[in-house]
């Protein structure tokens, strides 16, 4: 097997282009190798891309955040974000242990596409999008759009995931991240949410809330955000309508962590929980 660390993206696109396995941390990738070494066949290549200074770090654009998709979770956790990104800092001081956050990437995390996956729902109520750049070119996904199904993702062969992308409309207001597990650190979630609140006088002018861990891949719930709309920001925030219908949007699994209905039943608290805290914290932060 050859191991490959390029410090330039142009020699990891080439590398990557002949069906190179891509490591990003590997906090995901060697738990999941059965054998001693992390390729297939003893052929395939691995490619590190954490060596490659244009896909890691934070930066400030015309049009939003740039988080280059190498940037490990304690940078995450640490960087001066806008209010808006708490629900994401929320989520990089629970990825596993300090050490995880120190090796793991916002793009393994992303790649490695867990149902469970922390990053998943924060990044969903900030509207991500994910930038793809192979040899021949690049484009750039919704991250809904990115997240296919458990462990499966739009990534075509030969192209790296190279920044997550988030918009200056969805910088807006303040948003908090509330994680269910067995215990406080190294745990898979049992049931994860987060939530954005932004408002005008008094009143939400936009929500946004994500659950993750209940479906094959974390989703919005639109009807929840859209019954939010216009509601004061000091009177019934904590609940989430009826009409809300966790039901049609989430489809939650039995395993030996919880059952379906346990799972449901979890989601819709911690979704109400998750708004009432940023709901809190817009109302505070605007008075």
């Amino acid at each position: 097997m050859s191991y490959w660390r390029p410090t330039s993206l142009r020699d990891a696109l080439d590398i990557a282009s002949d069906g190179a396995r891509i490591a990003a941390g590997c906090t995901d990738l060697f738990p999941a190798t059965e054998r001693q070494r992390l390729d297939d066949d003893g052929e395939r290549p691995v490619l590190d891309i954490t060596a490659i200074p244009e896909i890691d770090g934070i930066q400030r654009t015309d049009e939003g955040l740039r988080i280059g998709a190498a940037t490990r979770w304690t940078a995450i956790l640490k960087a001066p974000l806008p209010h808006a990104c708490q629900a994401l800092q929320e989520a990089a001081a629970e990825v596993g242990s300090v050490q995880i956050q120190n090796a793991g990437t916002i793009g393994g995390n992303l790649c490695n596409a867990s149902p469970a996956a922390d990053g998943a729902p924060p990044l969903l109520i900030l509207d991500a999008a994910v930038e793809l750049r192979s040899a021949t070119g690049a484009r750039t996904l919704p991250l809904g759009a990115f997240l296919t199904g458990p462990r499966q993702t739009a990534l075509a062969p030969g192209e790296i995931m190279t920044a997550v992308l988030l918009p200056n409309a969805a910088l807006a207001g303040r948003s908090r991240f509330l994680k269910l597990g067995a215990r406080k650190h190294l745990v898979i979630s049992i049931v994860m949410t987060a939530a954005r609140i932004a408002s005008r006088d008094g009143r939400v002018v936009e929500a946004a809330i994500a659950v993750g861990a209940c479906s094959a891949v974390a989703q919005r719930i639109p009807a929840a955000e859209q019954a939010l709309r216009g509601a004061s920001l000091d009177g019934g925030l904590s609940l989430i309508p009826e009409d809300a219908d966790f039901d049609r949007a989430l489809a939650p699994i039995t395993d030996i962590r919880g059952d379906a209905a346990y799972r449901m039943a979890a989601a819709r608290v911690l979704a109400r929980r998750a708004i009432r805290a940023a709901a809190i914290a817009e109302h505070l932060g605007a008075t």
